[in-house]
């Protein structure tokens, strides 16, 4: 797919590595309707992303957790862009307490968060390009999802919700012109990872962004970034559960 001139939803659009892909959406003179739930950084991003060149850009206040909205954020792009050829899902949370600690509410919730208000939009936004018969969608998942880790094991477990989602989801689509783009980040430098450590494995999410959109023209199924993840990954996976375990990662 070119991306020049392309439609674009975006959900969690202020988001650190949604924020440096739009940049390079809007260098390509992209279109886009911004989801996302803070409005003085909704409005500076759309500020932002029209003096790169951007032809419209249009925000969209909510929090995906208003499931009844999802249809509502759809329409509005809809009809502000006429046509959607590309939905980027960017948002999520990390919240530690929830895998150091019990509370069920507090665990239900950031799986909700992160795994059913995603999968929720994504299956709106196949609808709408099965009906048109052409389409991208674009979801961050992570590199958690690959392995069960006792230190954040319910934000894991969400996004391995939703890499499996996808792959169900990419099956389904096959032969519909509806492509289905699975992005596993490992470590980002952003504000989701401001409590952790930094090590030389931490990436930049400029450096995380670029090649994300080259993945949406080639048509990748699911990449790791940086690619290096995809081999560590491999790894981890393969290393028996009791050992695993014993490690305390």
């Amino acid at each position: 797919m070119k991306l020049t001139e392309r439609n674009v939803a975006v959900v969690g659009a202020t988001s650190a590595i949604a924020v440096e892909v739009l940049r390079l959406l809007a260098d390509a003179r992209c279109s886009m309707v911004l989801g996302a739930r803070n409005s003085a950084k909704l409005d500076a991003l759309a500020a932002d992303l029209r003096i790169r060149g951007a032809p419209t850009v249009e925000p969209f206040l909510f929090d995906t957790n208003e499931f009844s909205r999802h249809d509502e954020f759809l329409a509005f792009a809809m009809n502000a862009l006429g046509s959607i050829d590309i939905v980027f899902i960017a948002h999520g949370t990390l919240l530690v307490r929830a895998d150091r600690g019990h509370d069920p509410d507090q665990i239900v919730q950031n799986f909700s968060t992160n795994a059913t208000s995603t999968i929720s939009l994504v299956t709106r936004a196949a609808e709408i390009m099965v009906a048109q018969r052409a389409g991208l969608i674009v979801v961050l998942s992570s590199v958690a999802g690959d392995r069960g880790r006792g230190s954040n094991y319910v934000y894991g477990a969400a996004k391995s919700a939703v890499s499996t989602f996808l792959q169900g989801l990419r099956a389904k689509l096959h032969g519909s012109n509806v492509r289905v783009l699975t992005v596993k980040p490992g470590f980002v430098d952003t504000p989701m990872t401001d409590h952790m450590t930094k090590s030389i494995l931490f990436a930049s999410p400029r450096r995380v962004a670029r090649p994300i959109v080259r993945a949406m023209q080639t048509g990748r199924r699911v990449i790791y970034v940086p690619w290096f993840w995809r081999w560590i990954m491999l790894i981890v996976r393969l290393v028996p559960e009791p050992l695993f375990n014993r490690l305390k990662v």
